[in-house]
């Protein structure tokens, strides 16, 4: 099978080069949210000319920080990631917080986020940049590395126009206290210069013993910093948004008494990290929260929100803002017979080999991901969908199985391995199947005879975001194996649950999936 890396295909889209937005008249008092479904946290945003570029964590899930195109902040398009070939050699994990930044002297684009040093341990801020966000990054590695970690980097300049680096020491990781530190960097953001400058500090009842995810922008006579509280990631969440200004850069800030200006509505609940942008006059905030409909199933999703202003000049949101995005426009197909499309992913930590052409995906098959086997998803954006593949066992390897799957981890801990629930097809059965702890156990099964065709047919039917039906095509007509599997366990630490393809076998063994489909 010819081993195709999934660079190259990016690499041949984003070299094309940077092509121009057409701005259209649009309403801003009418946002269809959320503008980035699906598992998007800590976005950011900038604007580039007539154009509108965003980022987001990737996590664990390569290619790392995807790139997103808009012209109008509301419809995205994504084009390419940061870092198509995988993970910077200096990082293994925690892939965080991206923050774009365009110098326009420079006519140069800077990307900071957050990762896991593989030798110390610690989380580390890290550099990357390009000519644009269309073409070709280059990593140069981390800036700063504290002994608590150093995470959620924003670039600002101050009156005199020097550069500030302003993050998060990342002391509530140790029960200590979480300064917001700033620092002068270099023009060509290679080195920070001076000592830092302590920004603020949690240090209100409401903020829940941190402060962090800060976005800055400058209005009339201030700067102002949106920063996010309490706990971002789990079931349990209670995240929100403050604000604080000041004069100059380096303060003294002040934080507005009316805090949290931004926190769970009638839709979403714990908003937080995002970036402000501008458009047609008005400020608005890219931010993530998870929708109320089906707890954190899908993952911390990308709202927008217009910022509004008091007679005393703090900024406010109405906290106002609804799911109102129709569900159909989130439906996906793909026969691979082209190039593998941008949507899908798969762990960082993985060896991905596959093709693709007239007879579909070819998925080279492992044993990796603590026995899920080799993984390409996507993420989900709703709580109720169908998720069919059609698997041809023909032309599979002899000791192959391949399918579909719900992928989480086994717990919400902030490590915990993958895990799964899916249905594959091998050679002589389909099975429904649990993988948990580097253990799969089997739920149902069914023969292949049964079919009596190599051309397989196998969907997941869920609800409410963690219920699964497993059912394979016979004669026609879908057959119910097994029923209301709960996946709910299976939620990771800060992401939704991935839609999976699965092909699991010896290395040197591949599954071919024809076609799939997600039906919201």
């Amino acid at each position: 099978m010819k081993k195709v890396l999934f660079a190259v295909s990016v690499l041949i889209i984003i070299l094309g080069g940077f092509s121009g937005c057409g701005l259209m008249e649009g309403n801003n008092d009418v946002i269809l949210n959320p503008v980035l479904p699906g598992d998007y946290p800590n976005p950011t945003v900038v604007k580039i000319g007539d154009c509108y570029y965003a980022s987001a964590t990737s996590n664990e899930w390569s290619p790392l920080f995807p790139i997103f195109k808009s012209y109008d902040l509301q419809k995205w398009e994504l084009i390419s990631y940061v870092f198509p070939g995988g993970a910077p050699d200096w990082a293994n994990k925690n892939f965080w917080s991206p923050e774009l930044a365009y110098d326009e002297e420079q006519h140069k684009v800077y990307l900071y986020y957050s990762a896991r040093d593989k030798e110390t341990n610690r989380m580390s801020i890290a550099v990357a940049s390009a000519d644009s966000p269309e073409k070709p990054f280059t990593d140069h590695g981390p800036l700063i590395s504290q002994e608590v970690g150093s995470i959620d980097a924003f670039e600002m300049k101050d009156h005199n126009g020097k550069i500030y680096l302003i993050w998060k020491e990342d002391g509530s990781s140790v029960g200590l206290p979480t300064p917001i530190l700033a620092q002068e960097i270099n023009k060509d953001r290679s080195k920070l210069l001076g000592e830092p400058v302590e920004l603020i500090r949690n240090d209100q009842v409401w903020e829940n013993g941190k402060v962090e995810g800060v976005c800055l922008f400058e209005e009339d006579e201030y700067f102002y910093m949106f920063y996010s509280s309490g706990e971002c990631c789990a079931v349990n969440c209670n995240y929100k948004v403050g604000v604080a200004r000041a004069k100059n850069l380096l303060g003294p800030w002040e934080k507005y008494q009316s805090n949290p200006i931004l926190r769970a509505n009638v839709d979403w609940k714990c908003p937080g990290q995002g970036a402000v942008v501008t458009k047609d006059g008005d400020h608005f905030l890219l931010y993530h929260a998870y929708s109320r409909e089906g707890s954190v199933y899908v993952g911390r999703q990308g709202v927008l929100e217009k910022i509004l202003w008091t007679d005393d000049e703090w900024p406010y949101f109405s906290n106002a803002q609804t799911f109102n995005r129709p569900k159909e426009n989130m439906n996906f197909e793909d026969d691979f017979k082209d190039a593998l499309d941008l949507i899908w992913q798969w762990r960082v930590t993985q060896n991905i080999t596959y093709a693709t052409g007239d007879e579909g995906l070819m998925l080279g098959a492992s044993h990796e991901n603590y026995d899920l086997g080799s993984l390409l998803v996507q993420p989900m954006k709703s709580i109720h969908y169908e998720f069919v593949a059609t698997v041809d066992v023909g032309n599979s390897g002899l000791n192959s199985e391949g399918g579909i799957g719900l992928i989480g981890a086994v717990n919400n801990d902030f490590y915990a391995p993958l895990a799964g629930i899916g249905i594959s097809a091998s050679h002589d059965l389909i099975k429904v199947w649990k993988t948990s702890d580097a253990k799969t156990s089997i739920l149902g099964e069914f023969s292949v005879m049964e079919v009596g065709d190599d051309i397989i047919d196998l969907k997941m039917e869920v609800i409410e975001g963690h219920f699964i039906d497993f059912y394979v095509k016979v004669d026609g007509q879908w057959k119910k194996i097994i029923e209301s599997v709960d996946a709910s366990v299976f939620v990771p630490w800060g992401m939704g649950y991935r839609l999976g393809l699965v092909a699991k076998g010896e290395n040197n063994e591949f599954v071919n999936i024809k076609r799939v489909k997600v039906t919201n």
